[in-house]
């Protein structure tokens, strides 16, 4: 069997013999982590950067709760729905495509989920857009002869280059360097804040946490939900991800002796990974709040446009003085294009899948499928970066992108709900607790999308 057809090639089938005893120590889980240092390439980036810090300015510290909230109750369907995914050997959009709801398109019957998630790649690539000028301003700020289109158009190169190869690895080991230097150097700064006239005090933090909530800052609150934290994007890639770093084939086939327990252990590496992730967006977004909120708020500064990067330098100008001009530049690069390159390699996992799923392409051409995910790596930053030279709007490219995921999430935390009642093996369902904390994120994003239907956040 050629290696276009062969199992024992393919990343996204359970194979016989794979299975893995799960390690049973704390030490021995964080030998097995990986997927949580990718995405948080992407999780720890644009949100944070340019929205977060945007609405600190805007709102001040009043909205300090919100953001918490974004960051930690949408991790809690990752877990859930990687639970799924782990044990079930489907892949995401498979997976979706199980959901009830059902419309002719392409060669079949595709569920409506799949078809609203495939209408909102448009607006979701806009904001690729906006992440790659914003990478492309922060590379100006460092050297200031290069305009920020030729900069972003240089990023578009180097991030094709990059991902083509496809290598799970290479990708791993270049987030994780990346994603220290920018959570380092937010913290850092944030930390010296204290030492100037910007020093946040216990008043301001407690005004933070009184759950007010500003009608004028609807829009800006509502997109931050959609990009900070976990995303809905980023939720869909970080399951081809641990299909890819093997999660799935070590806990085993189903029928298989020991399978529940290997199934248990291997879920349990998982959440492990996935507080992983919540722990480095909380260190990394926390001060990009505090930051926007105490300096850029003290200065009547909102980033927007062209100065989108120049304006937020002044976080970092402003607490350690002139020369974290460039301390700043970096960190903005490293988080900008580390965004780019986790949010494109994602999404080139899940591309193939749709056409899979819409009859296009048959599941078991691994060639075709390799060769999707590069044609989407070729192409796509090259249109973010076409984008941004229409556009260069670095906020406002993002915004439209955050929305649109924010429209998103209560698809996923709904098809969490039910592949748990309806797919999932009872023998490792989540315990009460989980599935009522699911029901309730659940019934707030849906409130949050009739909200933004009702008052018009697009109009």
């Amino acid at each position: 069997m050629s290696d276009s057809t062969s199992p024992r090639s393919d990343p996204y089938t359970v194979r016989e013999g794979g299975a893995v005893e799960p390690p049973s120590t704390w030490r021995a889980r964080f030998r097995y982590l990986g997927p949580s240092i990718v995405i948080s390439g992407s999780i720890v980036g644009s949100g944070e950067i340019i929205l977060t810090s945007g609405l600190g300015a805007a709102a001040g510290f009043v909205m300090l709760w919100w953001v918490l909230l974004s960051c930690w109750i949408k991790s809690l369907i990752q877990a859930e729905l990687s639970r799924y995914i782990l044990v079930s050997g489907d892949t995401y959009v498979r997976a979706m495509n199980r959901l009830p709801g059902k419309i002719p398109l392409g060669r079949g019957l595709i569920s409506f989920p799949v078809v609203i998630a495939l209408i909102a790649i448009v607006p979701g690539v806009m904001g690729l857009g906006g992440i790659i000028g914003g990478a492309g301003q922060a590379l100006t700020l460092l050297v200031p002869e290069v305009s920020s289109v030729w900069a972003a158009g240089l990023i578009a190169v180097v991030t094709i280059a990059l991902l083509v190869t496809g290598s799970y690895k290479v990708l791993e080991n270049a987030m994780l360097g990346l994603v220290m230097i920018f959570t380092a150097a937010t913290l850092v700064c944030a930390f010296l804040m204290q030492n100037t006239q910007y020093a946040v005090t216990r008043a301001d933090l407690f005004s933070g946490l009184t759950f007010s909530f500003p009608p004028e800052y609807l829009v800006a609150a509502i997109a931050v939900y959609g990009y900070t934290g976990v995303n809905a994007s980023e939720t869909s890639a970080y399951q081809y991800w641990c299909v890819e770093k093997g999660y799935p084939n070590f806990i085993g086939r189903s029928d298989a002796p020991g399978w529940e327990a290997r199934a248990r252990g291997w879920i349990k590496v998982l959440q492990t990974d996935v507080w992983v992730t919540l722990a480095l967006l909380t260190c990394a977004t926390l001060p990009f709040y505090i930051l926007g909120a105490g300096v850029l708020r003290a200065r009547g500064k909102v980033p927007d446009g062209l100065e989108t990067i120049s304006m937020l330098s002044e976080m970092f100008t402003e607490t350690l003085g002139p020369w974290s001009l460039w301390l700043f530049g970096i960190g903005a690069f490293c988080i900008l294009f580390s965004t780019m390159l986790s949010a494109v390699g994602g999404a080139a996992r899940f591309i193939p899948d749709y056409i899979m799923e819409l009859g296009y392409l048959d599941r078991q051409n691994l060639t075709a499928r390799r060769n999707w995910i590069r044609g989407y790596c070729l192409f796509i930053p090259i249109v973010a970066f076409v984008i941004y030279m229409t556009i260069p709007n670095p906020r406002l490219l993002v915004t439209i992108g955050a929305l649109t995921l924010a429209m998103l999430l209560p698809i996923q935390s709904g098809a969490v709900l039910w592949f748990q009642k309806n797919r999932m093996d009872p023998r490792i369902r989540p315990g009460r607790w989980i599935r009522l904390a699911i029901w309730g994120i659940f019934l707030f994003e849906l409130g949050m999308v009739w909200f933004v239907v009702r008052y018009g956040v697009f109009g």
